[in-house]
């Protein structure tokens, strides 16, 4: 039988070596919104992890997108500047393909890293500021509300997503994700929860859709043809009443219509009420109704630890790809360990061939040359 895992994917006109997306992971090391030597050495090391894709963390629009201080940005010459010595240097070592999830964290910005509490930064501290979302309706009951978006505010978020990609372009990035998922901008518009709007951006669901949609739209426009644009989306609130999986259904058939790549399905992150039932693939579910409705390249993740969990949910035919966050973090070669499991193969450097155990053979591919 065929290990699908290691099989290729096409994303438009890129073509993945496997199905083993390295996720987007924040770091929360940034300064200014400019990467640094940690991502270098972070980078480096999921690069060097035998995925098929490596995804850049939650990269701002604007200073005021950044989920919190430490946030990575991509929205002026200085962290153009900052983010392209960090990826020179990544692929001067290891040819994979990079992705850039773009991002603007709405009513979610302004908040302390995970490991300070991640509690919202009030707007008149010296490291926080007013946040803005669709309504101004706060994500804690004790938060500050977030100043309501005008039209003035809308087109200046939309050009900021189209300014990031084109930053994006000119590094050389490969791939463009929209983080359309847990909390954030796109997601708030998206959910009836956070969006109390009865203009053409609220109410019913098309016009919660729209700026989403619109956000999508001009970036598809300002990448060139056969690079690929995805989002990323949170396929239910978990919530009496908040975002649905039937609606997500219908964002990924619009999102196919407006030339999407593929869809990066998780849940959750936009309400304090969410209930979620935690188990390994508990999200795979979703992945797989979204790809059996609408034939859209799925990417599933969540609680995916074990390579035959991964193979198994490819072989059924649930997703087309894997994506992997903290397992990666966990263990860096997690590729290599599946590609041993399964019986792949898998691009890992020269100088760490010695490591094959004896047992596999053939284990490793050249990473510059593709060859062993």
């Amino acid at each position: 039988m065929t290990v699908r895992l290691f099989e290729p994917l096409r994303l438009d006109g890129l073509e993945l070596e496997n199905r083993i997306i390295v996720a987007p992971m924040c770091q929360y090391s940034a300064h200014g919104g400019q990467a640094g030597d940690w991502h270098l050495m972070h980078l480096a090391q999921m690069a060097q992890s035998g995925a098929g894709l490596l995804t850049l963390e939650a990269t701002a629009v604007s200073p005021e997108g950044r989920i919190s201080p430490l946030d990575l940005g991509l929205y002026s010459d200085a962290t153009e500047l900052a983010l392209g010595r960090v990826l020179d240097a990544v692929r001067a070592q290891a040819p994979i393909p990079i992705a850039v999830q773009i991002n603007h964290a709405g009513r979610k910005a302004s908040s302390r890293a995970p490991w300070d509490g991640g509690a919202q930064i009030a707007p008149d501290a010296p490291d926080g500021w007013r946040t803005e979302a669709p309504s101004a309706v706060a994500h804690g009951a004790d938060e500050v509300p977030p100043h309501a978006l005008d039209a003035e505010g809308l087109k200046r978020i939309r050009d900021g997503f189209v300014a990031t990609a084109r930053r994006a372009l000119h590094l050389g990035i490969d791939g463009f994700e929209l983080h359309g998922a847990h909390g954030y901008l796109l997601h708030q518009f998206l959910s009836p929860l956070s969006n109390r709007r009865t203009d053409q951006y609220g109410c019913d669901l098309a016009n919660r859709m729209r700026f989403p949609l619109e956000c999508f739209e001009a970036v598809r426009d300002a990448v060139p043809a056969g690079k690929p644009v995805w989002m990323r989306v949170s396929a239910t609130d978990w919530v009496e009443e908040g975002w649905t999986l039937a609606e997500t259904v219908e964002l990924a058939h619009a999102l196919k219509r407006r030339g999407s790549a593929a869809i990066h399905v998780s849940t959750g992150g936009l309400s304090t009420a969410q209930q979620i039932p935690l188990s390994a693939g508990y999200q795979v579910p979703f992945a797989e109704r979204i790809k059996a409705e609408t034939g859209l390249t799925t990417i599933a993740v969540g609680l995916i630890t074990e390579p035959a969990h991964a193979e198994s949910i490819l072989q059924d035919g649930k997703a087309d790809a894997i994506s992997l966050a903290r397992a990666l973090l966990y263990n860096p070669r997690w590729p290599w360990h599946a590609a041993a499991e399964l019986g792949g193969r898998v691009r890992a450097p020269k100088q760490y061939w010695r490591s094959q155990p004896r047992q596999y053979k053939d284990l490793f591919r050249d990473t510059q040359h593709g060859q062993r």
